[in-house]
C-alpha cells in the first residue's frame, strides 16, 4: 500500500468510529429521554427531528430567494419579489401598474 492508500483506509476508520460514538450518543439520549418520559420519547424525538428539518429547509429556502433575488437585480432590468410559488420558482417577476390616462 502505497501512502494515499493508507491515508483513506485512516480517514476511513476515523469516519466509522465518529459514527459509532454518534449512535452511541444517540442511544444514550434516547434512553434519558425515556427515563423521564416513558413512552413518549419515540414521539419527541420524531417530532422534534420533523420541526428541525422542517426549519433547516425554510432556511435554505429563504437562503436560496435572497440569493436569487440579489442576482435577479443585478442582472436585469426587471423587478422581482419573492413569493410562495406551486412551481418550485424563489423569485417571481413583477410588471408595473400603470395607471391609465384620463
Amino acid at each position: 500500500m502505497d501512502e494515499l492508500d493508507l491515508h483513506h483506509v485512516f480517514q476511513n476508520e476515523a469516519r466509522v468510529q465518529i459514527l459509532a460514538e454518534l449512535e452511541k450518543e444517540k442511544e444514550r439520549l434516547m434512553q434519558n429521554q425515556s427515563v423521564s418520559t416513558p413512552g413518549a420519547s419515540v414521539s419527541i424525538s420524531r417530532h422534534n427531528m420533523k420541526d428541525f428539518r422542517d426549519s433547516a429547509e425554510q432556511q435554505r429556502i429563504v437562503a436560496q430567494q435572497k440569493a436569487a433575488l440579489q442576482h435577479a437585480h443585478a442582472h436585469s432590468s426587471g423587478f422581482f419579489i419573492t413569493q410562495d410559488s406551486s412551481f418550485g420558482n424563489l423569485i417571481l417577476p413583477v410588471l408595473p401598474r400603470l395607471e391609465p390616462e384620463s
